[in-house]
């Protein structure tokens, strides 16, 4: 039978708390408000979104419009989707990003675009050129009237002109954002490359694969270094590192041509130097026409050489 009473120090005992009691709480209230604080969703403060590349901008909260009608709320998961756009940009950024260049790089590979017939056919020989490069079957006016053949290389070329234009927008826009556009234009190309070589080339060797991709993200990195000087020097630079670049520098290249191409790139980046944030981060952007429609600008004698 237990003791109808207790002593004294055992009394104390239990009314007084642990010291390793009162340390482990402490500790783990510290462990507590550490983390609460690392999953604040407060903005940091060096941030600031602009309002153009905001996805759902603020005025997508209740408003009421000049008839007094309220209008309709967005639904739970558009409403949090605008909420955390609004709050935390920076974590968003890159699912538009990514969600916009799917349609733009589809539009940078529209121009060289092929196919090869016998790969949907069993048992199939797919033709080569000189090199024995696969050959395909296109359509255009970088095939029919510049006649590149339409290969892997040339698509590949042609799709890096329309990417370097897309790129040096995506360098205007702010600092926190540009990093983001100009890794998932890199990361698409690169996708629809791959898929390409599977769809149209049968390669099916994952080895082999990526022997090309790394070849032709040598060809994509000297690109942008040609493409870059040429921009800052003149047009005569510029057609250089095209003929290099699209031409693999060959002697047998109509110069008029070459010149057209130039003067389509530079009417091309003045319609992006012109266009919103918003245009060109909405996905729909579309590049105008072909080289041919500036045949009349190139085809005059230059003024510089007049003066001679």
């Amino acid at each position: 039978m237990a003791p109808a009473y207790m002593c004294t120090i055992c009394s104390r005992a239990l009314t007084r708390q642990s010291p390793l009691l009162i340390e482990a709480s402490q500790r783990s209230s510290y462990r507590a408000s550490q983390f609460r604080r690392h999953l604040s969703t407060t903005t940091p403060a060096f941030y600031h979104a602009t309002q153009s590349l905001s996805a759902v901008e603020s005025k997508s909260r209740r408003v009421t419009d000049i008839t007094g009608k309220q209008k309709p709320k967005l639904n739970t998961v558009t409403g949090l989707a605008a909420k955390l756009r609004e709050k935390a940009p920076l974590m968003t950024e890159t699912y538009v990003a990514y969600g916009a260049m799917q349609e733009l790089i589809k539009e940078c590979a529209r121009p060289g675009d092929y196919t090869i017939p016998q790969a949907n056919e069993k048992n199939a020989e797919i033709p080569r050129d000189e090199t024995g490069a696969h050959l395909g079957v296109a359509t255009g006016w970088w095939y029919d009237t510049l006649g590149l053949a339409p290969t892997f290389i040339n698509w590949a070329q042609i799709t890096f002109i329309h990417m370097y234009m897309l790129q040096v927008r995506f360098r205007m826009l702010p600092k926190t954002h540009a990093p983001i556009w100009i890794q998932h234009l890199t990361n698409h190309a690169f996708y629809a490359a791959e898929d390409r070589l599977v769809v149209w080339h049968q390669l099916n060797a994952n080895s082999i694969r990526q022997k090309y991709l790394k070849d032709m993200f040598s060809q994509w990195r000297a690109v942008l270094l040609s493409y870059d000087e040429a921009i800052v020097k003149g047009d005569a630079v510029l057609a250089a590192a095209i003929w290099r670049n699209l031409f693999a520098a060959k002697e047998d290249v109509d110069f008029e041509k070459l010149a057209q191409i130039v003067g389509y790139m530079r009417r091309e980046l003045y319609r992006l130097d012109r266009a919103t944030d918003d245009e060109v981060a909405n996905g729909d952007w579309k590049f105008k026409g072909d080289p041919g429609e500036v045949e009349g600008l190139v085809k005059p004698p230059s003024r510089g050489l007049s003066q001679v």
